[in-house]
């Protein structure tokens, strides 16, 4: 996992690990330049963001709502059953996804359609080709995969569905990393994440009222993946150049370095694996099922602190390798220093709520999940972490720079099974949330070291100094909110008021202690887009 997203595009031509050499900008090119990118990236973030916080919202009202009808149990052995899926779609994608937003921007700039054209067709068939040779094979490893290795026969009826799940999933993914390449990300997440999952979430309710259980819930994210995917093909389809749209002439050879950076991806993806699905696939091994929901349950809420660096990466990935090919280091340099420290910012409040409110978190999916208040303490310290360094992942990725990032991965994913293997049988749920945060911290802080060794960028400067007295009072108050509440029966009141109300005492802080030059273009650009969707809803 790189920064905890996902979306790779370049912007003006295939990165090598060194830069195209250019005249560096003045001053005022390089300030419009900054403002010009700085408007960009909260546009398509925004609206990235904006799909998140839908998406997590009703995610968390709904999982509230499986949680009580379905119980810790098979919660788990729905999560036992997507580490499957995670795992055989990092083969299933052969690097091929992250390639698919990296590509088109390239191809499209120096008027390459044919090879975008052979990119493309030649990417969908091997997906499709690979992704159901796997299915099969997983259906037919489905007794030894459920019962010898996981010690859960319960899984085995679901395996079906968990199949054509993991082949739709490398389409859609695919999909809709194209559309990243196109840098339609605005599409992309009212189709994946608004759609989606509304889809899902009618589907399987009214499924579950019905009495189909879990069998109803991996259903409905099974069609929910085929509308989805039907739609992304389309939009991918309409965003391609005529020239290079799909036919059915078979590509007469590859582009270059498309597999040699797909190679790359493939395996980042699988030490990607290694130290974010680990603890969940040695909980299977060791311990039961329902322990397993419980620690999925607690992980979803800890995924969430990322949002910020998420809805940043997502376009300022493709940035990344269009400034580094021109050599504009410097322009690159701020534009990480700035994002970094609004992402810090924006992630510390919110990390605040979490652990303070960890337990009421927890004891709101129901008693059973309330000893996952820990696995989220634990969990937001290795978030914090990851958001506090910035998009160093992508920068080394997108720099040419890939071989030192999987070196890394490998390093920390090998630490990461071996910590799991270690703590689990002695202490449980908790074991393995040490190893997991423990893998994602060290994994960034490897990462930044290599950034400012390998490119000299850094992401912290005396402006940070201005967040001390911000995110000290949000702390503060969030404390303060959870001593005064304490009433079980207003749970989810109490925390999404204390949530608002802490952002809110953060914000004003800022203000008070004022904005630098840099951050007010980024406070000018969200607040016009503001204003723009304000203005159109009237």
């Amino acid at each position: 996992m790189v920064d905890g997203a996902q979306g790779f595009s370049g912007e003006v031509g295939f990165v090598s690990d060194q830069a195209v050499p250019v005249l560096p900008p003045s001053v005022d090119q390089e300030s419009q330049q900054f403002r010009s990118q700085v408007g960009h990236i909260s546009r398509h973030s925004g609206a990235f963001f904006a799909g998140t916080i839908f998406s997590v919202a009703l995610g968390y009202v709904f999982k509230v709502y499986l949680a009580r009808t379905l119980g810790a149990e098979a919660l788990g052995i729905y999560a036992l059953g997507m580490t499957l899926v995670g795992f055989a779609g990092i083969f299933g994608g052969l690097g091929l996804t992250w390639a698919a937003a990296k590509f088109p921007q390239v191809y499209c700039s120096r008027g390459e359609t044919e090879n975008l054209r052979s990119f493309v067709v030649s990417s969908v068939l091997v997906l499709a080709t690979v992704n159901g040779a796997l299915a099969i094979g997983v259906v037919m490893a489905r007794r030894w995969l459920c019962i010898r290795f996981y010690h859960t026969p319960a899984l085995v009826p679901y395996i079906y569905l968990f199949a054509v799940s993991m082949f739709v999933g490398a389409l859609t993914t695919f999909f809709g990393q194209l559309l990243t390449g196109y840098k339609e990300v605005a599409k992309r997440t009212l189709v994946s994440t608004f759609l989606g999952s509304v889809v899902t979430m009618l589907l399987t309710i009214l499924l579950v009222k019905i009495g189909t259980g879990l069998w109803g819930y991996v259903f409905a994210q099974v069609v929910s993946g085929v509308v989805v995917v039907a739609i992304l093909a389309v939009l991918a389809y309409i965003a391609t150049p005529r020239t290079a749209r799909f036919w059915w002439r078979l590509p007469q050879s590859f582009p270059q370095g498309m597999f040699t950076f797909a190679a790359a991806a493939f395996a980042m993806d699988l030490m990607g694996f290694l130290y974010t699905q680990t603890d969940k696939v040695i909980l299977g091994f060791y311990l039961h099922a329902r322990d397993v929901g419980i620690y999925a349950v607690a992980g979803s809420i800890v995924g969430f602190l990322s949002i910020a660096l998420q809805s940043v990466n997502q376009i300022f990935s493709p940035t990344i390798s269009g400034l580094h090919a021109q050599g504009q280091t410097t322009l690159l340099n701020r534009l990480f220093q700035t994002l970094t420290k609004w992402t810090t910012g924006l992630t510390i409040p919110l990390a605040a709520v979490v652990v303070i409110f960890s337990r009421p978190l927890m004891l709101v999916f129901g008693r059973d999940f309330e000893a996952g208040w820990i696995i989220v303490v634990i969990g937001a310290t290795g978030q914090l972490v990851n958001c506090a360094v910035g998009s160093v992942g992508y920068l080394l990725l997108m720099s040419g720079h890939e071989k030192k990032l999987i070196q890394i991965q490998f390093l920390v994913g090998t630490l990461t099974v071996f910590s799991c293997m270690l703590l689990v049988p002695r202490w449980g749920v908790t074991g393995a949330a040490v190893a997991a945060a423990l893998g994602n911290a060290s994994s960034n802080a490897l990462c930044l070291m290599e950034v400012k060794r390998s490119l000299g960028l850094f992401p912290y400067n005396r402006g940070y100094l201005r967040l001390v007295m911000p995110c000290t009072a949000a702390i503060i108050t969030a404390w303060a909110l959870h001593v005064a509440f304490r009433s079980e029966h207003l749970q989810i009141a109490v925390i999404v008021g204390s949530t608002m109300l802490v952002y809110a005492v953060f914000v004003g802080s800022a203000l008070w202690v004022g904005l630098e030059p840099d951050d007010r273009l980024i406070l000018d650009a969200i607040w016009q887009r503001v204003r723009g969707l304000i203005s159109t809803a009237l």
